[in-house]
């Protein structure tokens, strides 16, 4: 009863047995890297109208605490949407290089 408590336990806390997943391989890579950089042009030109609609559309509020959180607002709003812009820039640029070094990889 030991020995099969003892086998139960290394089973589960010593997985060092292959696990049949597939490996990733250039062709994941690749699409990758172009769908992240596709996100970044389209976020790109996104954060784009957004800033220039928050530069032509000023608030037009006589109190300064309003025009203060606007202006938080505005800026909260523009800084996200550029942030995930070039997170998907820099992802895409990653993915490639990844991708390009998978050439030159030897698979063991």
């Amino acid at each position: 009863m030991e020995e099969k408590q003892k086998k139960i336990k290394s089973s589960l806390f010593n997985n060092n047995e292959k696990s049949e997943e597939p490996k990733k391989g250039p062709l994941n890579f690749f699409v990758g890297s172009f769908t992240s950089i596709c996100l970044f042009i389209l976020f790109y030109k996104l954060s784009n109208n957004i800033a220039i609609y928050f530069a032509t559309h000023r608030p037009t509020n006589d109190s300064e605490i309003v025009q203060n959180i606007s202006s938080s607002f505005n800026t909260l709003i523009i800084g996200l949407s550029f942030l995930a812009t070039f997170s998907f820039a820099f992802i895409g640029l990653g993915l490639f290089i990844v991708f390009v070094r998978s050439f030159f990889i030897k698979n063991i």
